[in-house]
């Protein structure tokens, strides 16, 4: 079916003058739609992955109750035309869905491009980190008191670490490829901070720490910025369901923190950069200091060493399993990433003690 045709399904505005490829996301395929008039906003016009997000009414319903409810919080602060550019506006189809299936059974989606945006793939001083730091914990903070029902978990265990490694456990066990002697060292490793690992998850279960509404996947080009450098808003919200704070923002410091790529081979090029770090948390402090808990502030370090554990276990596993799950693009490649991620844990871990007390001495 021809984009054109797509997007005629919505309710957008203005005249279409081109449809091009936009943005280098990995999951799903994403168009900028230009319009002709100065005065109509251009779009993005989006295919969703179904094979990955099942649900996509769920799904769909998810995004909608997030932006409405920030676009709520905000329209006190900023005129309609800036507040367009603080948080993602669906474009719902002539049916009033806010996506639309075509012949084919793929789904797709419209929202309204956020004019003289840009995203910051790598960090280049602390001023971008603390920018990011509190674009992160304002999302969360606008989600705090997001009414029930809960959203649809819409990747059950996305980040329950138990679950992964329980999952690596059997995997390790049934060695399915014949790869297990290669990995011997690495597994073992791993498997010495399992109890350590879960705590988390049990923390959660026991109530100690709080179910919030969290993002789930907060890598740096999830954040647009304008053109000083100053954060707008948080996109990507597939993944946005029930979590723990940590969660978000270990993430952050797992993916943007690192000195080497997250499949770097010269692993003396992996360690954390400690003054990005410092000025993510002095963001995330600021807008998070009205709501987190004690808890909440004691796992904040610990969530950077969790999520890259639990990022070393994944791709370790998909190795084991004939790398199944992510996309490689040379030999070993999982196994590399793995290691990688595990050079730069053994660095959160060198550095945990300065890392927790500087959070720490934040909130005092």
């Amino acid at each position: 079916m021809e984009l054109n045709n797509i997007l005629d399904n919505f309710e957008y505005h203005g005249t279409v003058g081109s449809i091009e490829s936009f943005g280098s996301g990995l999951i799903n395929s994403t168009y900028r739609v230009k319009t002709l008039e100065d005065d109509n906003d251009d779009y993005v016009l989006q295919s969703i992955n179904h094979h990955i997000f099942t649900n996509v009414p769920e799904l769909t319903n998810n995004i909608i109750r997030v932006t409405d409810h920030i676009k709520n919080k905000l329209e006190t602060q900023y005129l309609p035309e800036e507040l367009k550019r603080r948080v993602l506006t669906v474009v719902k189809t002539k049916n009033g869905l806010g996506y639309y299936k075509d012949d084919a059974g793929t789904y797709w989606r419209v929202f309204t491009l956020i004019n003289n945006s840009k995203t910051i793939e790598v960090l280049e001083n602390s001023e971008q980190a603390e920018a990011a730091g509190r674009a992160f914990g304002n999302f969360q903070g606008m989600l705090s008191d997001l009414p029930n029902p809960e959203l649809y978990e819409i990747l059950p265990g996305f980040h329950n670490t138990a679950m992964r490694i329980d999952n690596f456990k059997e995997r390790v066990k049934e060695d399915p490829f014949g790869r297990f002697d290669e990995v011997k060292e690495d597994v073992d490793f791993l498997l010495k901070y399992e109890d350590e690992m879960k705590s988390i998850i049990k923390q959660g279960e026991e109530g100690a720490l709080p179910s919030r509404i969290v993002h789930q996947d907060t890598k740096l080009s999830n954040i647009l910025f304008d053109e000083n450098n100053n954060e707008l808003c948080v996109i990507d919200l597939d993944t946005v369901m029930p979590g723990y704070l940590c969660y978000d923002f270990g993430d952050a410091v797992r993916g943007g923190m690192n000195n080497g790529k997250e499949d770097d081979e010269n692993l003396e090029n992996v360690y954390l950069n400690m003054e990005l770090f410092k000025g993510f948390a002095r963001g995330y402090y600021q807008s998070s200091k009205d709501f987190i808990s004690k808890a909440e502030i004691n796992s904040l370090a610990f969530g950077a060493k969790l999520l890259t554990y639990e990022q070393s276990v994944r791709f370790l596993d998909d190795y084991l399993n004939g790398d199944q799950y992510y996309k490689t693009n040379k030999d070993k490649h999982n196994l590399i990433r793995s290691r990688a991620q595990i050079a730069y844990f053994k660095d959160l871990e060198r550095n945990f003690s300065e890392m927790d007390s500087y959070v720490q001495g934040l909130y005092m």
